[in-house]
């Protein structure tokens, strides 16, 4: 029998940690927000952006990160939403940027609130298990602080 080595059972680990926690602020997101984790992603990669709230749609995809057509579709329906605007570059016609909106920047303010609650909530109940608990220490070192956990114990 073959079993995997160490590097093999970390990267499975660590997919168990990212997925767990996808998934649980995928849901909290979408019954308090009606957003996903990548409009979430798009939204805070926006409004937290040096560039004032702006960013060319193949900067965008590398921030959240997803394919330039995927991107293409999700701003489209954040731009519906209102959420965001579309405008080319004035400099290079074929460069479009992508805009936060003020209606955008208010419904990231209180996702980001549930985003937080979420990930913190998640990553603690990691701690709980073996497999994941050195992974969440080093993803959020707050919560391995508390007393008498030792991460990987």
């Amino acid at each position: 029998m073959v079993l995997p080595t160490p590097l093999e059972r970390r990267w499975q680990a660590l997919r168990q940690l990212q997925a767990r926690v996808d998934d649980a602020v995928e849901r909290a997101l979408q019954r308090e927000h009606a957003l996903s984790v990548s409009e979430y992603q798009a939204l805070a990669a926006l409004g937290y952006s040096d560039d004032g709230g702006h960013l060319r749609q193949q900067v965008l995809a590398d921030a959240i990160p997803l394919n330039h057509s995927s991107v293409s579709r999700l701003v489209a329906r954040l731009e519906r939403a209102g959420l965001t605007e579309r405008y080319l570059c004035e400099a290079d016609r074929r460069g479009v940027y992508t805009q936060i909106t003020d209606h955008g920047r208010r419904l990231l303010e209180r996702a980001r609130e549930t985003c937080h609650q979420v990930l913190d909530t998640a990553l603690r109940d990691a701690h709980q298990d073996e497999t994941l608990a050195d992974l969440a220490a080093h993803v959020h070192p707050v919560a391995a602080a508390r007393p008498g956990h030792r991460p990987g114990s």
